[in-house]
């Protein structure tokens, strides 16, 4: 094997660093970190209402299906 197949051997069996100006965040608050968010709030309701009022001046083909009695 080559020296750039043992290039990190130096460095493979060493702990994982520790923060040593604060303590570590904790996994929940991590995770609320990238939680989802909606940045423009409404925009799907605008698009669903776009959408229906579209539809709605639409031949009879676009409209739903009714279900058969």
């Amino acid at each position: 094997m080559s020296d750039f197949d043992h290039r990190y051997d130096d460095i493979i069996g060493l702990p994982h660093p520790e923060p040593q100006r604060h303590p570590r965040m904790a996994q929940s608050d991590r995770a609320a970190q990238f939680a989802p968010f909606a940045a423009l709030t409404g925009f799907g309701e605008e698009i669903e209402k776009t959408a229906r009022q579209h539809l709605d001046g639409q031949p009879s083909m676009y409209a739903e299906a009714e279900e058969p009695a």
